[in-house]
């Protein structure tokens, strides 16, 4: 009984992979009606490409059921918006990772039993596929809360170099709106390119620039753009007003970043010493034991 279920589980395995990696062919006729009528737009939501990986195209037909089922979450859709990964692809790569771990303990039970002969048993099998799959399900959403993460470090850090250039510039004499533009001109990366944006909309749009700072910092989560756009509007459209809250704001964020890496370089040093502490452990049970060993064996 064993061998035919993980049997059933491989050939079910190797079905989807084929059927995922080589979908099957439109008709001739569904490809002339398409050519025929050709949709207005592409909807906006959609991935460029279906064909961007096996694992998207393993795990597409599961993405309206995943979204049936409220996924991914409010917080999940920011991280998302924030690391540029649009959600069908998203919900694609954790159907296929899910069904990689729910077969993958079948595969490798399988493999026992044709090597050794015998496997983990149906019990064990199961409750391997429970667990793996999900972990391999939340994995997905934990590269793109790292990512989304580390985005918003790089952000926060390029606004604290753009204040800083702003102040510099306004110190010079440049009128606000020039010395946004030149600090803006001057930095690169995925936080410049997103303060660029905002401050080409503003231009373009005819609109507040703090305003779309404001909205920037409500799209990627960071509440210090949010903080910016409030403390500037109070101070209203003086150059010297303005140039004193650009400045109390980037010696708080300076120091707000020092802080942050004080205490990573404290979290690291502690990580350092750990393998040191483990060694050392080691090494005190390897010239104890034999002295050990001695006064036991003379009891």
């Amino acid at each position: 009984m064993t061998v035919i279920l993980l049997g059933l589980g491989l050939g079910g395995f190797l079905a989807l992979t084929v059927y995922g990696i080589n979908p099957p062919r439109a008709s001739l006729a569904d490809t002339l009606a398409r050519l025929g009528n050709p949709p207005a737009a592409p909807p906006s939501t959609a991935v460029e490409d279906k064909a961007e990986g096996w694992a998207t195209r393993l795990g597409w037909r599961a993405v309206p059921t995943l979204k049936a089922l409220g996924l991914p979450t409010r917080s999940l859709r920011d991280d998302l918006a924030v690391a540029e990964v649009p959600v069908e692809r998203f919900l694609a790569e954790k159907a296929a990772a899910f069904l990689a771990g729910v077969l993958a303990p079948s595969v490798a039970s399988l493999l026992l039993w044709a090597l050794a002969g015998s496997g983990f048993g149906v019990r064990l099998t199961v409750l391997g596929s429970l667990l793996t799959g999900t972990v391999l399900f939340l994995t997905p959403d934990l590269s793109v809360r790292a990512e989304a993460r580390k985005r918003r470090k790089e952000l926060r850090h390029t606004l604290s170099v753009f204040l800083n250039l702003v102040v510099i510039a306004l110190a010079g004499g440049a009128g606000i709106h020039q010395a946004l533009a030149d600090a803006g001109a001057n930095a690169h990366g995925w936080g410049a390119a997103q303060l660029r944006r905002a401050l080409t909309a503003a231009e373009v749009g005819r609109t507040n620039v703090w305003h779309e700072l404001s909205e920037l910092g409500a799209r990627t989560g960071v509440r210090e753009l949010t903080e910016l756009a409030a403390t500037v509007s109070l101070a209203g459209s003086e150059g010297a007003k303005i140039r004193v809250s650009l400045e109390a704001k980037a010696a708080a964020m300076r120091t707000r970043s020092l802080a942050e890496a004080d205490g990573a370089a404290q979290s690291a040093t502690e990580r350092m010493s750990l393998p040191v502490v483990v060694l050392f452990a080691g090494f005190l049970i390897f010239i104890g034991y034999p002295a050990l060993q001695n006064v036991l064996a003379g009891l």
